[in-house]
């Protein structure tokens, strides 16, 4: 399936900056969109619909209102909602992503069709992700625009099916644009997920590292350290699986023979500063397979101008084939 319309000649490689729990701001996202890919962040990477609502408004001052010339410069954003019973704030928030017209939205936990409705209301587009077939199933009844394949390897609340298994299984259910995750971490792996049927990459690894990114620096040390064995793949942290690092386990104290025993679910309350599960992401820090590609902290530019050469020389090598 072809990039939507929407998107069409606005991006300079087929990739998404993924929305990272504590480490994507407008920073991070406004850096992506100058590079020429699309750059997002989650609303609950700020603590109140109010202060979301300055991030929007920021968004689009620096880019551009909808309809803008200057904003046909850059990439399109996205921002990424929460759509779960235990998160309270996802319809004001999904008002404020109306109100201020927010080109993508991006929805995890729960594919509704009213954020569907309300996004294509004013012409956005809404990107869901999943990590089965089931899952992507319903996110193609809800009318979503594109589905984000949640593969193995992935950082965040990742999946466990192989990649290429995951995107066929999606394509034989959805006609829409999917977008590959999992591992990806050079230019050439964008390639490789459009020659096995994916429209668009997703990397958010990879951007943990940047000079715009929200982590610590010892967050982004351990990223340099760390090898792809050292990601574990466990529920015990917020209840649903997700991937996190090793090293960062081990120091908050997590009992290692422990680690399949799920956690509460809930992304409401929790999402406090001094409640369990803000505290753990915010010491248990999360990755993907994707580390063992990282050893130094860039500027996204930089970072983006290299993932361009290494695409461009992938599509080269398999010309000369």
């Amino acid at each position: 399936m072809p990039v939507p319309a929407s998107l069409q000649n606005r991006l300079t490689l087929p990739l998404i900056a993924a929305p990272m729990f504590l480490i994507s701001g407008p920073e991070l996202a406004l850096a992506c969109c100058r590079a020429g890919i699309i750059g997002s962040f989650p609303a609950l990477n700020q603590r109140t619909s109010e202060g979301f609502e300055g991030w929007l408004e920021q968004m689009n001052a620096e880019l551009g209102e909808p309809g803008d010339g200057q904003k046909d410069q850059a990439a399109p954003w996205a921002v990424n909602l929460i759509v779960h019973k235990t998160n309270p704030r996802w319809q004001a928030d999904l008002q404020l992503c109306v109100k201020h017209r927010v080109p993508i939205v991006i929805t995890s936990l729960g594919a509704a069709t009213e954020v569907v409705e309300a996004v294509h209301s004013y012409g956005g587009l809404v990107f869901h992700d999943v990590t089965n077939q089931k899952h992507a199933r319903k996110a193609a009844e809800a009318g979503v625009d594109g589905i984000i394949a949640v593969a193995a390897g992935a950082g965040g609340h990742a999946g466990t099916t192989n990649p290429f298994v995951l995107v066929s299984e999606i394509r034989a259910v959805f006609d829409g644009t999917i977008i590959l995750a999992g591992g990806l971490s050079h230019g050439q792996d964008l390639l490789a997920a459009q020659a096995m049927g994916a429209d668009l990459a997703y990397m958010g690894t990879r951007f943990i590292n940047t000079e715009e990114s929200r982590a610590e620096a010892a967050y982004k040390d351990m990223v340099i350290a760390a090898v792809s064995g050292d990601i574990i793949h466990t529920p015990a942290v917020s209840g649903i699986p997700a991937s996190f690092m090793r090293q960062s386990l081990e120091a908050a104290g997590y009992p290692m023979n422990q680690l399949g025993q799920a956690g509460a679910i809930d992304y409401g309350e929790k999402l406090k500063p001094v409640a369990d599960e803000a505290k753990a992401w915010k010491t248990v820090w999360s990755a993907g397979q994707g580390v063992s590609a990282i050893d130094a902290v860039l500027a996204t530019s930089d970072l983006v101008a290299r993932l361009k050469k290494e695409y461009q020389s992938a599509r080269e090598r398999l010309q000369r084939l």
